[in-house]
């Protein structure tokens, strides 16, 4: 309510917005931007969701959604030829929309220097709030189509790089061959990132590993595994059954950071072992820490799934003692009711998890 009062402040700003039926909620550099008033007073925007699209809404009632499509295109292409050619129109049909767009905002978008378009303050401030006007855009589409039939649609997916360099790809090839006209957005991220996406509705399902800490999410366990460590061939403690902490005191460590609940795990067995570990590289992408083997950075530890990534012919893998497991989850948010895409992508994850063999 401050935030408003100060808005309106702005008298001049008020006089305009009261004769069209609009009220100044928000400001860019001193600039209101304005919205219908009966949307301002809305009582059930609650949702970072609700939130993005009240700023659709904001922006909307100042540009056009056309003008705003123009300006992401020349920031994102950072010409007006550019720009022209991706949107299929011509370059004074950017240049005129552009010149539209900031006649109604009331300041500059672009200033040229040197023969070429150089951003202002004020538009990179905006360009932030058009991406999310975008997002908004693209949900109410896939929502739509989602609902007509379910036999076409978009299917957002946000994982932790164990699952994304492994389960998933085999249960979108699976997922597709069934339903080829769905297209699939997947969003690799850090576990604490993955239950963020959904439960803010942001992804339509998560895959992540470890605790959560987000219980009004539907969490389905998906498989229980052992941490295990990856050598190359040829390593001396490749003769031993299994890797402890004592074995690995003297040797270059990889693993994801204390941060991440394999990390913590990790340190907290070196420590039972009096033993402190000393990280020399910290790798939460089991891809990565694997490449880092290859190259004779030091021994890695990962989960089961990173130790999918490391069955080739040029790595080993051995399990580490004492043992120490990890929890995968499949995420389901619970602000919607769940479509029927996300349901049979979800059997699929489960069927592909089953046949890899991971316990």
């Amino acid at each position: 309510m401050r935030k408003f009062r100060q808005i309106l402040k702005h008298r001049r700003a008020q006089r305009v917005c009261e004769g069209a039926g609009l009220a100044p909620i928000k400001e860019i550099h001193g600039q209101p931007l304005f919205v219908s008033i009966h949307v301002a007073a809305a009582p059930n925007i609650v949702s970072n969701t609700d939130l993005i699209i009240i700023h659709a809404l904001e922006l909307y009632m100042s540009i056009s959604v056309r003008e705003m499509d123009v300006f992401r295109c020349v920031m994102q292409s950072g010409s007006v030829t550019n720009a022209a050619t991706a949107l299929n129109i011509s370059q004074p049909a950017v240049s005129r929309m552009l010149q539209q767009a900031e006649d109604r905002l009331g300041f500059k978008l672009f200033v040229r220097q040197k023969k070429r378009l150089k951003p202002t303050t004020e538009a990179q401030t905006l360009f932030a709030e058009v991406v999310n006007v975008f997002a908004a855009i693209e949900h109410t589409q896939r929502l739509a189509l989602e609902l007509r039939d379910g036999r076409a649609g978009l299917l957002t997916v946000a994982t932790v790089t164990g699952f994304g360099h492994t389960i998933v790809p085999q249960a979108v090839r699976r997922f597709r061959a069934e339903r080829p006209d769905v297209s699939v957005v997947i969003q690799t991220m850090t576990g604490p990132e993955v239950v963020t996406r959904v439960g803010q509705g942001r992804a339509d399902l998560g895959l992540t590993v470890g605790p959560i800490g987000d219980t009004s999410l539907e969490s389905t366990i998906l498989c229980t595994t052992r941490l295990g460590c990856v050598l190359p061939i040829g390593h001396p403690l490749v003769a031993k059954d299994a890797l402890s902490a004592p074995d690995l005191a003297d040797e270059q460590v990889i693993c994801p950071g204390p941060h991440l609940s394999i990390g913590a795990a990790i340190v907290v067995a070196f420590a039972e072992a009096n033993l402190h570990l000393r990280i020399a590289v910290e790798a939460s992408q089991s891809n990565i820490a694997c490449e880092l083997v290859r190259a004779g950075a030091g021994i890695a530890i990962l989960d089961g799934l990173g130790l999918l990534s490391a069955r080739t012919d040029d790595l080993v893998t051995r399990p580490f003692a004492p043992s120490l497991h990890s929890v995968a989850r499949l995420l389901k948010g619970t602000k919607r009711p769940v479509s029927r895409l996300v349901e049979e992508f979800a059997d699929v994850v489960q069927r592909v998890t089953a046949d890899s063999g991971l316990t």
